[in-house]
């Protein structure tokens, strides 16, 4: 077997990076410390103190320990740390939940961080209400940072990194077929996406203040919302809280989550066209309207609650959950019948619009295979024929179409394997597929043994840190993590 040659990847630029990273890290630590003193949580104030301290020692060693005698950064540099930045932002973000024992042990502590900053909400906690606001507001926030993206946000603050790899960063770290730029510069990208990401966030707190909601719920609510994370301050949710206002506004801003925010920041410029000519954006409506009437329609024939207008709430809430990723629930699906999970299985699967904060295989991914799907069967009856696939009116090019196939295949086989790997610890098929696929696709709703009667707190650590690298690979879209353990990643050119 020939030896690989080594590619002289500037790993001191990679250290160097993370290190300004978890500076950034320790900053927002500050928030929920904040929060802490507010409520007067001296032991989870203790906690962010030796949480920030740490976390910002470790930073400054590696910013401004580490020299590299190269500054630069290209494509291996961006994909190594972005894969790695989210294992080392789980890594420091874990300590607040064991240093104030929320956790006594550190898988726990690991799987609810990844679980967090990539937005799939499963979560390990069994009584969330016993937990001190400070944590709950460090939880919450793990979700709003995710959802973004860690790197996008460093490409915000940190113009520098626009001449040194911030390109090849934000194809690593932004999800979607194509990586479409709102401004030529990234940092200026960056930015314009985080300030629409903000003021959106803020919309929703002010209009989940205007209900029965208090300013910390509403804050944590509208961070796990707009990210479509999915964690919650209360146990059952926003069941608490028993407002069709409440679930009408999460319905709307979870919608929105899972929208491409370039198509966000178009209808803020007041370009409609391309609005009513995205044809992604019709199929993601159209999926989610159908959706929600077919369960409306189940849930009034098989007499499920007493009136039509709840049934839609219920029904939209759950659909828009499910397809945006965002992991909130308000009834129990699983004894509604298999009818409703299976739906909102695809629903995981599928996602909503790249680009946007939602997970699973996306919106776009799913037209580009029906309709490469569709023209291979004309094939069959004409052989000589050339059909190129379009969305909006343009051809994909035929690469781009490769690369979804091998996305699909990919992805399923890592349900599949991942689901097997499950079953190993007694976890039924289906429960075990469920699982994985909402591992994978960041949404964190369960079936059965981590499901509405049992609890993702029940697995065996084994299976956790299977599952908490699953969510990583799901909330990067596969690619950017697996093409590190490939040899031509190492292999020089």
């Amino acid at each position: 077997m020939p030896r690989l040659k080594n590619q002289n990847i500037n790993f001191a630029i990679v250290m160097r990076m993370q290190g300004w990273l978890l500076l950034i890290e320790a900053t927002f630590m500050l928030l929920p410390l904040a929060v802490s003193w507010w409520f007067d949580e001296f032991s989870s104030m203790r906690a962010f103190i030796y949480s920030t301290l740490i976390t910002a020692g470790a930073g400054a060693l590696m910013a401004f320990g580490i020299k590299p005698h190269s500054s630069s950064m290209h494509k291996r540099e961006g994909l190594m740390l972005t894969g790695i930045i989210w294992v080392f932002f789980s890594v420091f973000g874990m300590l607040p939940y064991l240093f104030s024992e929320t956790f006594n042990n550190v898988t726990d502590a690991f799987f609810e961080t990844m679980a967090g900053f990539t937005t799939t909400g499963s979560s390990v906690i069994r009584y969330v209400e016993e937990i001190p606001r400070g944590v709950l507001f460090w939880r919450a926030m793990t979700q709003w940072i995710g959802g973004m993206g860690i790197i996008l946000f460093t490409l915000a603050v940190i113009p520098m990194l626009n001449q040194k790899g911030g390109i090849a960063l934000f194809n690593a770290e932004v999800t979607g077929i194509t990586h479409e730029r709102l401004r030529p510069r990234v940092s200026q990208t960056a930015k314009d996406l985080w300030l629409i990401y903000i003021g959106l966030t803020i919309l929703l707190t002010i209009l989940l203040c205007l209900g029965p909601m208090d300013w910390f719920d509403a804050v944590c609510h509208a961070m796990t919302t707009t990210s479509t994370g999915g964690y919650s301050t209360k146990n059952i949710g926003l069941d608490y809280w028993q407002s069709s206002y409440v679930f009408i506004v999460v319905i709307i801003f979870m919608f929105i989550g899972g929208i491409s925010f370039s198509i966000i920041a178009a209808a803020m410029r007041g370009n409609f066209k391309r609005i009513r000519n995205n044809n992604t954006l019709r199929w993601y409506c159209m999926t989610a309207l159908i959706t929600t009437v077919v369960i409306v329609v189940y849930m009034a024939y098989m007499s499920f609650l007493d009136n039509n207008f709840d049934r839609f709430v219920y029904g939209a809430f759950d659909t828009i959950s499910a397809i945006t990723s965002t992991g909130f629930s308000t009834f129990d699906y699983e004894n509604s019948g298999e009818f409703v999970t299976v739906i909102l299985m695809v629903m995981m699967f599928f996602g909503g619009m790249a680009g946007s904060t939602s997970g699973g295989a996306k919106m776009d991914r799913l037209i580009v295979l029906l309709k490469h799907t569709a023209n291979e069967f004309y094939r069959v009856l004409h052989t000589n024929s050339v059909r190129a696939v379009h969305i909006d009116g343009k051809p994909v090019p035929s690469h781009v179409v490769s690369k979804v196939n091998t996305f699909f295949t990919v992805y399923i086989g890592i349900i599949m394997v991942v689901a097997l790997y499950l079953t190993f610890y007694g976890i039924p098929v289906f429960d075990a597929m469920y699982t994985s696929m909402s591992a994978i696709s960041n949404v964190g709703i369960g079936h059965g043994v981590t499901g509405t009667n049992g609890s993702w707190v029940a697995l065996h650590p084994g299976a956790k840190w299977v599952l908490a690298f699953e969510m990583m690979i799901g909330r990067l879209e596969l690619f950017t993590v697996l093409v590190i353990f490939t040899r031509s990643f190492w292999k020089k050119d």
